[in-house]
């Protein structure tokens, strides 16, 4: 249940070309205390309730537990969320034994896209496409609890 991923700014639209999946998430949060985030999730036509702890020092590594809920239960967890909801299309990029999930985001975070990678250890190798500019592990003015409150458009 740790989450171990590094995550970079997006440099061109480049990434759509390679992409195998594209999914609508519409996300809020229920509580957004950086040691104990819950974030309700509609991605597609499925519903998540996820929990995350405080990130290491390096930002890479933290606590996740996630469970599907029915989407009913999403929507209406929804509607009681902190104010801020996160809208955006995610893009799945195989690369290698990866895949890069890349985050396009609208409303208050239009023009940010930001992609994540998974990986098994802080050290692992992974593919770096041509497509990713700066890293921003561990900014937590990247992270979607944030945008939610401070969004892209009022940087």
């Amino acid at each position: 249940m740790i989450e171990i991923e590094r995550k970079f700014l997006v440099t061109s639209g480049d990434y759509k070309k390679d992409a195998k999946n594209k999914t609508r998430i519409v996300q809020g949060f229920l509580n957004k205390d950086p040691e104990r985030t819950v974030r309700v999730r509609i991605k597609g036509n499925q519903g998540f309730l996820t929990i995350k702890g405080i990130s290491n020092e390096s930002g890479t590594s933290r606590f996740e537990w996630e469970k599907e809920i029915s989407i009913e239960e999403a929507e209406t967890l929804l509607k009681i969320c902190e104010k801020g909801v996160i809208d955006k299309y995610r893009y799945e990029i195989p690369s290698g034994k990866h895949i890069y999930e890349v985050d396009e985001f609208f409303g208050d975070n239009e023009g940010l896209t930001i992609a994540e990678i998974e990986l098994s250890n802080e050290n692992e190798n992974f593919d770096k496409q041509t497509w990713l500019g700066k890293e921003v592990t561990g900014d937590v003015k990247y992270y979607n609890s944030q945008l939610s409150t401070n969004p892209f458009k009022n940087w």
